[in-house]
């Protein structure tokens, strides 16, 4: 009859034995924070010991007993939106590097599943949250703040300045994008926001205005999206098309929503760049394989993660540190989806 008693956990002091070291020098070989502490041939004879007794570090037991779990909570808005993926690269390599692992969360965007993705970081005891999903006042940075969990916000900006973040500089990307279409000769142009409860559709719509402004141009049609997805623009587009025929070129608050754009022109018998350019926000990958490839404001995404990660840390060391905001400088990438406008 086959023995099913389950083996014992294989612990600290086994490793210890094992490599014939004490229990104190087996926790420092295998933190990555402390290991430079101890001489390389101890750390490999520690090592090996583990591997070879199958040892593995149980975290959660490391954070009750009153330690940090080294594990960072992130959530994102839209793990689809190929924007992320490069943010979430930049966080994990520069948390790595420092012994820390990630746990990456999904949410629709509503109040109540925020709330309960944080009641599932927070029962895994997370040394503290990046979030890729802040509105302009965002309840849950607020419960974050109350509750004294380190918190950090990336790509999205929140109107209190309460906690640190890392944003784009989504002004000086309405300014490239506006200054590229005077250039070519534009003067009815319009703008398809993102929400406006979120900063970088109220930013990028601020920053749009101002630009417009410094060309001498006022009142230019502005449509809210609904989303920062495709078929929000496609809707916001039309309507557009439809109060505003005389539009020779669209800034888009971002790429999908742009592409959205390509669907309105296309529904709407009009061609891109030839009846009306468009630029987009964010260069996501694939954006130059589009018909035709999508003219649009290239962010620092992965930079935007690395600098997140390093305010996590920061947060982490120094409770009371002051939250600074990094804001990080974008570029325009000319393609062919912008052209001198054509008299009509």
């Amino acid at each position: 009859m086959p023995n099913t008693v389950k083996p014992s956990r294989i612990t600290i002091r086994d490793v210890a034995k094992h490599a014939d070291v004490n229990a104190s020098t087996v926790s420092r070989a295998l933190n990555p924070a402390t290991r430079h502490l101890i001489g390389d041939q101890v750390v490999v004879r520690v090592l090996a010991a583990a591997k070879e007794l199958g040892y593995r570090p149980n975290a959660l037991a490391s954070a009750l007993s009153g330690g940090q779990s080294k594990v960072i909570g992130i959530v994102v808005p839209d793990i689809e939106n190929p924007v992320f993926p490069p943010i979430i690269k930049g966080i994990e390599e520069s948390l790595a590097a420092e012994g820390f692992g990630v746990l990456i969360s999904n949410t629709i965007g509503s109040p109540d599943e925020q709330e309960r993705i944080l009641e599932q970081m927070l029962a895994r005891r997370v040394d503290g949250m990046i979030l890729a999903t802040a509105a302009r006042q965002d309840p849950l940075v607020r419960r974050c703040i109350l509750e004294e969990v380190p918190i950090v916000l990336v790509n999205r900006g929140e109107e209190r300045a309460q906690v640190p973040e890392v944003v784009n500089d989504d002004l000086l990307s309405m300014r490239l994008a506006v200054e590229h279409l005077v250039e070519l000769g534009h003067k009815r142009i319009a703008h398809i926001s993102g929400p406006l409860k979120l900063a970088t559709g109220f930013s990028r719509r601020q920053g749009f205005i101002l630009a417009a402004q410094l060309h001498g141009l006022s009142n230019l049609p502005v449509v809210e999206a609904t989303e920062f997805v495709r078929d929000a623009g496609r809707i916001a587009c039309a309507s557009l098309l439809e109060s505003h025929p005389d539009v020779t070129a669209i800034v888009a608050a971002n790429d999908l929503i742009a592409l959205g754009c390509y669907d309105a022109l296309k529904e709407a018998g009009l061609a891109c760049p030839r009846d009306v350019s468009i630029i987009g926000h964010n260069d996501m990958a694939l954006v130059d394989m589009v018909s035709p490839p999508l003219t649009t404001i290239r962010i620092q995404h992965r930079e935007m993660g690395k600098q997140a990660a390093r305010l996590m840390l920061e947060r982490l060391s120094d409770r009371q540190r002051v939250p600074v905001r990094i804001t990080l400088p974008p570029e325009l990438r000319v393609r062919g989806s912008t052209a001198v406008p054509r008299k009509r």
